[in-house]
């Protein structure tokens, strides 16, 4: 059986003995958009969410957890966390900023801690997965411990379908 190597997100939650399940898929070394990601997972889109980093112009960072099937509403992202505005993280900041890649971004075990809202549809599930710490993995939690662990707030972050 081969053993799982532990991201960082994995040994932070581990060390605070907060129960996780690990989920991989293939990947192929690509980022994998998050409805694929849920269909090859067998689990609802619902279910599976996205970790998105936002940027003010005075360089104030904030991580946007919301389903996969879902698309980020930056100004209800900005009266979430009392800003004016708010701008998707360049990609070739990313790295540098939280830690992780694209496709492996996951809002656990940044390089720092941001102020982090998740959608409020978060707390209707008893498992929720994100990215895991990279591509190709995802961990499944009770999302109520992670809110509460990484002191998280949840409200609407998404655009009317």
């Amino acid at each position: 059986m081969k053993k799982t190597v532990k991201t960082n997100a994995m040994r932070i939650l581990d060390q605070a003995h907060i129960p996780y399940e690990v989920h991989t898929y293939p990947h192929e070394n690509m980022a994998v958009d998050g409805i694929h990601v849920a269909e090859l997972l067998n689990e609802p889109v619902q279910c599976v969410f996205k970790t998105l980093l936002t940027a003010t112009a005075e360089h104030h960072y904030y991580v946007f957890v919301l389903p996969v099937h879902l698309e980020l509403d930056l100004k209800k992202c900005a009266k979430a966390v009392n800003e004016k505005r708010i701008e998707m993280l360049a990609m070739k900041e990313l790295q540098t900023v939280s830690g992780y890649i694209r496709g492996g971004c996951s809002p656990i075990g940044m390089k720092k801690s941001f102020p982090t809202v998740f959608h409020e549809t978060a707390l209707s599930h008893d498992l929720i997965y994100v990215s895991g710490g990279k591509i190709g993995c995802q961990i499944a939690f009770d999302p109520k411990q992670i809110i509460a662990f990484i002191h998280a707030k949840t409200t609407d972050i998404a655009k009317e379908p």
